[in-house]
């Protein structure tokens, strides 16, 4: 007896019927189900039922021409559709074909310099073979690269056809160079900084003076600053002697290790907004490559705290 698993009893349904109620669901319709599958129309309805009656449940509407998901159903198929994801990305990282494999990878020029460039001889001791093309944007598309495996995005994690997982959640710490630095508690360092530097500003994030100087109690009008628009030039221009700058704290570990930047004020403010990797829903399987980088980068993550 299992003493551990409490599903060690449960029979499993065959997996033929369940690779044929995801290809379904994928692509609403079991003719198209049937092509990818290679199988005929009538044999993926009858293992689609057969699945249905071992459960006990309904998954699919049948419509006249299409199909639409039950709630049952629609519960059912995102642990489905990733139990198929792992078992393909296990499968290709321990018997995946011998030879050079191309993975291609987009995200935000911040994050991929600051976060993800330290971490990917991590990555490529563990899968040699799987040679990367990283591109990289400023602001977060609306709209998948075709060009693209992997979709690394910053922002609310909703994005209409997505599926997304968190990589790093934020917040926003001030910080500016050692040689600004004046005053002998927090808020003597706030005034001083602020009242004789320029500020730096995240564009689009130009309140988070506002709201630091709002948290520390004080009334001071924070000056006009240098708008900029990723958080790696808000740091060189901190690190440069320009002026402070509130910046991601997880993407500026490096220049405070370094001791280039300071936290002249033990302060934070959460932000909503994180990093995501982000993959489209819709009717094409994600390459067992893509999931490998996805749970690697998640991994990552995880390590990082």
């Amino acid at each position: 007896m299992n003493d551990h698993n409490p599903f060690a009893g449960y029979q499993l349904p065959p997996l033929a019927w369940l690779r044929a109620f995801e290809a379904a669901a994928r692509h609403q319709s079991f003719t198209l189900a049937a092509t990818e599958l290679n199988l005929t129309q009538a044999a993926v309805s009858h293992q689609v039922r057969s699945l249905e009656k071992h459960l006990g449940v309904t998954l699919f509407e049948r419509l006249p021409r299409s199909l639409r998901l039950t709630e049952k159903g629609a519960a059912y198929l995102p642990p489905l559709r990733n139990s198929f994801d792992e078992l393909a990305a296990a499968t290709a990282g321990l018997f995946g074909p011998v030879g050079k494999r191309t993975l291609s990878i987009r995200g935000p020029v911040s994050f991929v310099a600051l976060w993800l460039a330290p971490r990917l001889a991590d990555f490529r001791a563990r899968w040699p073979d799987i040679s990367l093309r990283i591109s990289t944007i400023v602001w977060a598309p609306t709209q998948q690269d075709e060009m693209s495996d992997i979709d690394i995005r910053f922002g609310d994690g909703n994005w209409p056809g997505f599926r997304s997982s968190l990589i790093l959640s934020h917040r926003v710490i001030p910080l500016c160079a050692p040689s600004m630095v004046e005053g002998e508690d927090d808020l003597a360092r706030l005034e001083w900084v602020m009242s004789r530097h320029q500020l730096i500003h995240d564009t689009g994030y130009e309140d988070l003076w506002k709201k630091l100087v709002h948290k520390a109690g004080l009334s001071f009008t924070a000056p006009a600053g240098i708008n900029i628009d990723t958080t790696i030039s808000a740091l060189e221009l901190a690190a440069a002697g320009i002026g402070p700058a509130i910046v991601l704290e997880r993407l500026a570990q490096s220049y405070i290790r370094s001791g280039r930047l300071v936290r002249f004020i033990d302060m934070a403010l959460p932000i909503a907004e994180g990093h995501y990797v982000v993959q489209p829903e819709g009717q094409k399987r994600p390459r067992p490559e893509a999931t490998l980088f996805r749970d690697w980068i998640l991994e990552q993550a995880a390590l990082d705290g």
